[in-house]
Formats: C-alpha cells, structure tokens, sequence
C-alpha cells in the first residue's frame, strides 16, 4: 500500500521538477528580481529668496495644488515701500538725464554759432588785410594820409583779434560740449542702475508670493503665520505625484544583460496583487555607494568584497492603474526581463545628449 503512495509522490515530485525546469529554461532564469527598489519622485523644497514675516500660508498638508497656486504669503509692507523708492529714483534720473540732453543740445547751438563766429571774424580779417595792403600803396604814392594808414592797420589787428576770440570761444564750446556729454553718460548710467534698483525691488516683492512650481500634493509642511523665515529656510515641499518613477537597486552581477527599453513589471508592496508594468530607460553612471556621504575606501588595510549594487531607472506609463496614488518612497519588488531591450537605445540616448 505504501509503495504506490511513494510512487505517487515521486511521480508528482519529478513532474514538478520537470515544469519548474522547464519554467526556468524558458522564461524565470531571462528574469532579474530585486527587492531593493523604491518608487522615487522629483520633491520641490520650497524656501523663500527673501527674509521677511509669513502673514498667511494658503494651503495645508496632504492639500493638492495646481501650478501657480499661492503657497505661502511674506509682509511685503517694507518690499512695497522699497518699490516705491526705486521707481522715484528712476523719475529722478531719468528728469536728470533729459535735462542734460537740453544742456548738451543748447551748447551743440553754441558750438554752431561759434564756428559761424570763427567764419565772420575770418572773412572780417580778410578784408581787413586786402584794405591795409591797398592803403599801404597808396601811403607810399602820398594818396593817403599816414593816418588812414595807422587806423586801417589798426582795423587789421582788431580783425586778427577776433579771429583769436571766436577760435577760442569755439574750443571752450567744444570743451564744454564734452563736458556735458561726459555728464550726459554718468546721468545715463546712472538711469540704468537705478531701473536695475527698481527691478530688484519688483523682483523682491513678487518673492513675497510662494507659489507652487508644479502640479503635487503639499508635504512635510514646517511654515506656520506669524514666522519670521529667512533666506533659502526650508518652508514645505511640493510632491508631484503624477510623474513618479521607480529606482531598482541591482547587484551588478545581475545587469550584464539588461538594456534600455527592457520590459519591466512591479509590485507595490502598498498594492498587492497589482502588476504594473514599466520601460527600463538607464542605469545610474555609478554604484549607490560611490554616491554616499563617505565613499568607501578600499586601498588601505584588510579587503572584504561586497557586492554592489547599481540603481536602474524604470519608467511607469502615464496609464498606469496606479496613477495618482503612488508615493516617493514605497517599497516594491522588480522585475525586468533582459530577452528585451536593446543597447542601440543607449547608444541613441547619448547620441541625442550630445
């Protein structure tokens, strides 16, 4: 009775081990497994580029928020006021500089008539000189007195004169244009730094409003009203939860073979019983330790091999069953199929990168 009980066992046993070979043959040993693997997110942590008193935070923890949204308010009491003061300053400049190009555009007439002055006085001179040679002559023929002579000299020399005068008034026109101009580019410049001033003032002032970068859910919420923040102060982070990922930390013994675009398939330990399926798109350009705080060193004293681990990026579809629900964080258990995938994609990927 006994014997074709264990006959039995044996037969089921050794059919068991035949499907289980031929399972493994055929389709689990093409199939990388790790339990190592967390659903990863990119987590905004929202700080102020001011300092300044939180007069109201606009949402609370777990609240969804759309892109946009006002997250948190600063006092902007001393902001607005600085606002005021650059735009006053910028008036004031700007006044300045137009009354310079009225400066620089009376004395550009000046010059003008300077040069119309320096014409005049030479053409005076001109004919003062042809005057004083014919009279010179006649002088000589006693046509005319010498005291003709004397004042027709005399009328030479006031005509050289102001010759002399209007080139000298004309270079201190010139010398005063490039005073004004000079001035006119200080006055510019200065315009120029005050409308900077003014827009760091707006820049400031638009900083009193915190608002959501992205779509996502609020979390780990530190602000409360009534808080003095300061610059960079860690204030809550915005988590968006429609474009999360999964990081599958492998032993590098098992991803010889895998390849980008390789099919995946995931368990969430939060979900049981539902399969997700993903697209491996690369692997991390180093091990998880050589990213750690204190890399390990491994040239000095006694040598015990460990094996590392690579972190591997899965991609989930936007359709994914479990859209919306899942969590930067959570555990899940991997799977990737190394029969697919092809290394050509990487090499496209960097290709494209370059």
């Amino acid at each position: 009775m006994k014997k074709p009980v264990l006959l039995g066992v044996a037969a089921v046993a050794l059919v068991a081990a035949a499907f289980g070979a031929f399972r493994w043959a055929t389709e689990w040993r093409h199939w990388q497994t790790t339990d190592d693997a967390y659903v990863e997110g990119d987590i905004t942590n929202m700080a102020p580029k001011i300092s300044a008193h939180v007069v109201e935070v606009a949402v609370g923890d777990n609240q969804s928020v759309k892109a946009g949204d006002v997250l948190v308010r600063l006092d902007d009491r001393d902001f607005r006021a600085r606002v005021a003061e650059a735009r006053a300053l910028v008036t004031a400049r700007n006044a300045a500089l137009v009354q310079l190009d009225d400066k620089v555009a009376v004395q550009q007439a000046t010059l003008t008539q300077a040069g119309a002055s320096i014409t005049a006085a030479q053409a005076d001179l001109k004919r003062s000189r042809a005057d004083l040679e014919r009279t010179q002559r006649l002088v000589r023929e006693d046509f005319v007195s010498r005291q003709r002579f004397d004042s027709q000299q005399a009328e030479a020399t006031k005509a050289a004169a102001g010759v002399t005068g209007s080139n000298a008034q004309a270079l201190a026109a010139r010398r005063q244009l490039a005073v004004l101009e000079s001035d006119r580019d200080i006055a510019q410049a200065q315009l120029e730094q005050a409308r900077a001033q003014l827009a760091l003032a707006e820049a400031d002032l638009e900083a009193t409003e915190i608002r959501a970068p992205v779509d996502g859910v609020i979390g780990n919420r530190v602000v409360r009203e009534g808080m003095y923040v300061r610059t960079g102060q860690h204030l809550l982070s915005v988590v968006p939860l429609s474009t999360v990922w999964i990081d599958a930390n492998y032993k590098e013994t098992q991803i010889g073979r895998m390849h980008p675009g390789a099919l995946a398939e995931i368990e969430v330990d939060a979900f049981p019983g539902v399969t997700l399926t993903g697209t491996v798109t690369g692997f991390s350009p180093a091990s998880g330790a050589k990213f750690s705080l204190l890399p390990p060193e491994n040239a000095t004293g006694n040598f015990t091999k460990v094996v590392q681990r690579l972190p591997v990026r899965i991609e989930l579809p936007a359709d994914n069953p479990l859209l919306g629900r899942l969590r930067p964080g959570l555990s899940v258990v991997a799977r990737i199929d190394t029969r697919t995938g092809s290394p050509e994609q990487l090499t496209t990927r960097q290709t494209a990168g370059q």
